[in-house]
């Protein structure tokens, strides 16, 4: 099949376009209409679900239970603010390229590029975090952990999404359903056992500013950043359904705004009973938990313990399910547009970009093999904030600089809320420093190197006729007439 027809040759940030013939979009077809709100609301849940069941207890070590509420405050006022904005933008620019769709408008070929990547770093490695604390729940559980757990849920899952969108998101959908109602379990469990001093149990350093409340000083607030946002990370992911979505102008809002509420409740919950009830000494260094946590404040294995621990394995294939979907939909737009390789937007029979979900599985399987979830997660916060910082810009360019763009639903608070979600956004990107220079430094690495070949080659390739392409299009010949 023969794609290039013409050069377009763009002056605009030195790219070059290339219009391609029918064939090329034929074959790179996502199914339409898979999903109403609801099952969009279950999907951002999904996304982020597993962040209830291990990961964010790492933050009592850095900051103290003191220091991980004031970080879990912080961020849960970035993320409601984030999804105000993301709402008004995804209803205005309904693509599956999601955040680089709308850098994309705003600023163009390099900021979407820019945006698309970073999101692609927080969702080709968040699974592998998850499969970490996914070996740590199936070894409690089952005696089995380790590699040949991690590869069997990435082969099994990838499969799954294989089979077709509509199928996988009510899956997701009944998965994440399971997993909420073990989290209602956990909590009520909990209640009867909590005592408020055992959210203080941890020895006070010597840090500055360092109290029972805040045993690890001020600083300890910042360094639990990054596991604070385990609470809500991957929630923007919603958009990326834009083009398999029933009305994804109605819809997409809906489903973004409805998922952080339900993520907030869970939040605030469990992070005040769990270590409240177990003491946050305890679960600092868990990579189980909850169930920890029940059989610390049942003194042993209790029915109840166990039920948590079977099901919240749901809880962390929900999320591992789910946030596969979220990369290869991220991918699949920059594949398509031109900006990575264009075989991995090609989609199969059933609609599913197949090479989009294969290869960055293979990718995180080798990640997983690491053990390190923790050090995993941080690379995920380094590529989800630097994001945040850009499309939170992008909704405040769109608001100053077109101001008559079609916006179906708007932002409470307009670029306040942006704003404020972008300021934080900034303080989280510096905040992993705190934990482990490294592993930044790492991510920034693998970061610099979408970016070379960015400005090497792919710049040189794009393809014109795609949903994000001719948005721009449209919306620069609109503001050229006037």
């Amino acid at each position: 099949m023969s794609t290039q027809q013409s050069h377009i040759v763009s002056h605009a940030q030195g790219v070059e376009t290339e219009s391609v013939d029918a064939d090329y979009f034929a074959h790179r077809q996502l199914k339409q209409g898979a999903a109403g709100w609801v099952l969009l609301i279950g999907l951002g849940v999904a996304y982020v679900i597993s962040g209830d069941y291990a990961g964010w207890n790492f933050g009592l070590a850095q900051g103290g239970w003191g220091g991980m509420f004031i970080a879990t405050l912080l961020m849960a006022t970035m993320y409601l603010c984030k999804c105000f904005s993301l709402a008004e933008l995804s209803s205005m620019i309904p693509t599956a390229g999601g955040g680089y769709g709308f850098t994309r408008t705003a600023f163009g070929p390099w900021g979407g590029f820019l945006t698309g990547t970073a999101i692609l770093i927080e969702y080709a490695i968040a699974p592998a975090a998850i499969a970490c604390f996914i070996g740590a729940y199936c070894q409690s559980l089952f005696g089995v952990g380790g590699w040949m757990i991690y590869l069997a849920f990435y082969v099994v899952f990838i499969g799954i999404h294989v089979l077709g969108a509509g199928e996988a998101l009510k899956l997701m959908f009944a998965i994440t359903a399971v997993a909420a109602i073990a989290l209602g379990v956990f909590i009520v469990a909990m209640v009867p056992h909590f005592d408020a001093a055992k959210l203080f149990d941890i020895p006070v350093s010597e840090a500055a500013g360092a109290s029972s409340f805040l045993p690890f000083g001020y600083v300890g607030i910042w360094a639990a950043i990054p596991y604070a946002m385990w609470f809500f990370l991957a929630v923007e992911g919603v958009p990326l359904a834009a083009e398999e979505t029933k009305n994804p102008k109605r819809d997409l809002p809906r489903g973004l705004i409805g998922a952080m509420l339900v993520l907030l409740a869970f939040a605030s919950l469990i992070l005040l009973v769990g270590p409240g009830a177990a003491g946050a000494k305890a679960l600092m260094g868990s990579g189980n938990p909850l169930v920890e946590a029940l059989e610390s404040a049942y003194n042993g294995s209790t029915w109840m313990s166990q039920f948590v621990n079977l099901v919240g394995l749901a809880g962390l294939i929900a999320s591992f399910f789910s946030i596969i979907y979220a990369y290869s939909r991220q991918i699949f737009a920059l594949s398509r547009a031109g900006y990575l390789p264009r075989g991995l937007s090609v989609t199969n029979r059933n609609k599913a970009p197949v090479a989009a979900l294969v290869v960055p599985g293979i990718i995180g399987f080798g990640l997983s093999l690491t053990g390190q979830g923790d050090l995993l997660i941080l690379v995920a916060v380094f590529g989800a904030t630097l994001s945040y910082v850009l499309m939170m810009a992008a909704h405040i360019t769109l608001r100053l600089r077109r101001p008559e763009m079609p916006r179906p639903y708007r932002t409470p608070g307009g670029i306040v809320t942006s704003s404020v979600a972008l300021v934080l956004a900034a303080v989280a990107q510096v905040a992993g420093f705190l934990v482990d220079p490294r592993v930044v430094i790492g991510a920034a690495a693998i970061y610099a190197l979408f970016i070379a070949y960015f400005a090497l080659y792919s710049r040189h390739h794009l393809v014109s006729g795609t949903p994000e392409e001719e948005f721009a299009a449209i919306q620069a010949a609109e503001k050229a007439l006037r």
